[in-house]
């Protein structure tokens, strides 16, 4: 059984940014309530923008800290008083996950990194090299966490291989877990992985999944409800129903058809 049975915004008419986007505006009584949710649609819909407002109100944490703890997220911010749940069984631990985070947690540790071997320059000469650099390995924990859980080559990791380590080492509890655009990182190869992991976890029926995707290899998560967003409606889909399916399919057994207005 999954935790969430529904999301609910209470939004007044003819409200602007970021109410009457229409992820949020359709989102009354939105039953995520299964193991596996996708939510698709195109861009400027605001799928991005309903993830966060979950994660923000359930205060998720980000590879780096909780959501709420963090700048930015303004549209997640204004509509937290405006969000409700229903739960089958409330459960608040899980992961938020956004491709673009751990490229950016990378370069944050080493610009801290720098920083700290700067302010030490001063006792280079003075004291023995190794010294120097057990004093920066001890004053940068961020810096040792990820070198335990990544090992040290970080920036060896492409995107991709660097999110799927995330997802093997962060989920491993039970809880909800918000992904954002997977695809973004991953080949199609390593869709198909994460489908395989996804699969194998909601299986286990203590983890649930609330994924935002563009990916029709994504979508065709066995079991997932799928709902797809228009400007006019949000409406639960079979997958060979939703557009990026339907255009994907077309486009790939007749590239021709399209691509001849551009030669």
């Amino acid at each position: 059984m999954p935790y969430l049975k529904s999301v609910h915004f209470e939004i007044e008419k003819k409200r602007n940014f970021p109410f009457d986007i229409p992820a949020i505006k359709y989102s009354r009584n939105l039953e995520l309530d299964k193991g596996v949710n996708i939510i698709v649609g195109d861009n400027g819909t605001g799928k991005s923008t309903l993830l966060e407002s979950l994660a923000f109100k359930l205060n998720l944490p980000l590879i780096s800290g909780y959501i709420g703890e963090k700048d930015g997220f303004d549209a997640a911010r204004l509509l937290k008083d405006c969000l409700s749940f229903s739960w089958y069984r409330e459960k608040i631990s899980g992961f938020f996950f956004r491709a673009e985070d751990f490229s950016d947690f990378i370069n944050s540790v080493e610009n801290e990194k720098n920083k700290l071997k700067d302010s030490v320059r001063e006792l280079e000469g003075e004291v023995p090299k190794h010294i120097i650099d057990q004093m920066l390995e001890s004053q940068n924990y961020r810096l040792k966490q990820i070198r335990q859980d990544y090992g040290n080559d970080m920036q060896a990791y492409s995107h991709g291989e660097a999110y799927m380590k995330i997802f093997d080492l962060r989920i491993k509890k039970k809880g909800i877990y918000l992904l954002d655009e997977p695809e973004a990182a991953l080949s199609p190869t390593r869709q198909i992985a994460l489908i395989a992991s996804i699969s194998a976890l909601s299986l286990q029926e203590d983890v649930q999944f609330i994924i935002a995707t563009h990916s029709p290899i994504l979508m065709a998560i066995p079991n997932a409800k799928i709902f797809e967003i228009t400007e006019d409606s949000m409406e639960v889909v079979a997958y060979e129903d939703t557009s990026h399916y339907r255009i994907t399919k077309s486009f790939l057994n007749n590239p021709e058809t399209y691509l001849r207005y551009f030669k």
